[in-house]
């Protein structure tokens, strides 16, 4: 079933597909450049109501930073914009519609545009090795990150309480495939934090431990040139780190991973982050890809298809400084393109020329742990402290929101001050410790009161508990 919207219907509607850095940023522009154009309206549709600032991600799953200081409600950031919370089912481009599901026992909602924004994004390639799908962690959303930090906790506490040498042994091997900007951040961060960890459990120590960085190639932070992977891979291998180069994940069961070159780790934590693929979304449309994104003009327009752009990771954006060639998919470059995308939507309704896409990558950034940094900025190369402190100035500096800014900006503070984190926090799928009666049986008569008195007596045992608890604590106080 499908319902059309049925809201009063503007000149001009906008429409933007995708929540992350093309999408928001186009939505911030084009909400200052219409805000005179009372005859636009313009909606963003997002899988999530917020918007997550990936670069600190791994800081996430490092319990270096809170869950909800990354992100930010995107009505508190688009006070203008129409938000729409939901998946994109389907993008009819001919008649000019958007398809959107809002919720399992909803029917799918009809959207007409005008101007189409496809800023999809990518998700995890999975490159369909065994195992990999249902037992990697990927670390590319907010739910990533809260699921890697509690299953390192949850296997330290295993660890912690297990005889079998090789039951621990597997617990304590922690595999981070891919060493890009994402691998390795990620598994210094890993690294850190476990080893942080270590203390508050009295049966582990720190030979127990190995945490591994699987990289196809002959370096690592090939964005960076091979002198500052070499010295990051002699700094992870300085605290331990294990780096195997010119070898990939060739499969993956529960307890082991197996690699290219034969080599098996007995490990139950792999964290891949060795691969992308374009939304799903996009290989059904009827337009010209390149690599599997949409390919768009130095417009930033589809062709073919007047009023529908594309930005972000799902765009094949030509690089006119280098025929051929394309900007990459990083958020700075996403950010620049919503810019742009906006100026030019906002162009083909007032009628003045459009804006060609060209910008030049400022610099790339690495946290690799400790307080310790690589950095490329306009072409020269800086590591060590300084380059750490550049990348968490110029990170702060974009995150959106001041009181975010000021957030983070209190936690970084406080984790020079104190130990990090450690409460491993699940979803549970039911109270365990109240038992509830069936529905089928009959509550009003005497099994009923036996329920209810029960429930009482383990009330008032847990109340009495509680009270003791606290007296106990009152005396050491007072003492």
């Amino acid at each position: 079933m499908i319902v059309r919207v049925t809201r009063k219907r503007r000149n001009k509607r906008i429409v933007i597909l995708g929540g992350g850095f093309g999408g928001v940023y186009a939505a911030i522009h084009l909400e200052k450049l219409m805000a005179r154009q009372s005859a636009v309206e313009i909606c963003l549709v997002s899988r999530d109501n917020f918007f997550l600032f990936t670069p600190m991600l791994h800081e996430i799953a490092a319990s270096d930073l809170e869950i909800t200081n990354i992100v930010n409600p995107l009505r508190k950031l688009l006070r203008k914009v129409d938000v729409l919370v939901g998946d994109v089912n389907q993008v009819d481009l001919r008649n000019k519609r958007v398809l959107i599901s809002r919720g399992h026992r909803k029917p799918l909602q009809k959207f007409d545009y005008d101007h189409l924004v496809i800023a999809l994004g990518s998700t995890t390639n999975f490159y369909d090795l065994p195992g990999l799908a249902e037992l990697a962690v990927p670390m590319k959303s907010l739910r990533d990150a809260i699921q890697l930090r509690g299953q390192i906790l949850r296997y330290l506490e295993e660890a912690n309480s297990e005889d079998d040498p090789a039951e621990r042994r597997s617990s304590l091997t922690f595999v981070v495939a891919g060493g890009g900007f994402a691998g390795v951040e990620t598994v210094a961060a890993l690294n850190d934090f476990v080893r942080e960890a270590l203390p508050f459990y009295p049966n582990l120590s720190e030979e127990m431990l190995r945490v591994i960085l699987v990289h196809s190639g002959p370096a690592i932070l090939p964005e960076l040139g091979e002198s500052l992977g070499r010295y990051t891979e002699k700094v992870l291998a300085g605290r331990d780190v294990e780096v195997r180069l010119n070898t990939r994940v060739k499969s993956v069961t529960e307890g082991k991973v197996f690699l290219t070159d034969g080599v098996s780790i007995p490990s139950r934590t792999l964290v891949w982050t060795a691969g992308t693929v374009p939304s799903p979304l996009i290989s059904s449309l009827p337009c010209e890809k390149e690599q599997g994104r949409l390919l768009v003009d130095q417009f930033l327009g589809v062709p073919e298809w007047p009023n529908v752009w594309a930005v972000g990771d799902c765009a094949f954006v030509p690089d006119l400084r280098n025929p051929g060639k394309s900007h990459p998919p990083t958020a700075q470059h996403a950010i620049r393109e919503g810019k742009v995308v906006a100026q030019n939507i906002a162009a083909v309704i007032l009628g003045r020329p459009l804006k060609s896409f060209s910008f030049r990558t400022i610099g790339l950034l690495a946290s690799i742990g400790r307080r310790m940094g690589v950095a490329r900025i306009f072409g020269f190369n800086f590591s060590g402290f300084f380059a750490w402190w550049m990348w968490r100035t110029v990170y702060l500096s974009k995150l959106p929101g001041l009181d975010k800014k000021v957030r983070v900006a209190f936690d970084w503070t406080l984790d020079l001050l104190f130990p990090k984190d450690v409460c491993a926090v699940h979803d549970l799928d039911q109270r365990r410790d109240i038992r509830w009666p069936d529905r089928g049986e009959n509550t009003s008569g005497n099994n009923g009161a036996h329920e209810m008195g029960s429930l009482q007596l383990n009330l008032d045992k847990c109340l009495g508990e509680i009270d003791n608890d606290r007296d106990d604590a009152l005396e050491r106080f007072l003492l």
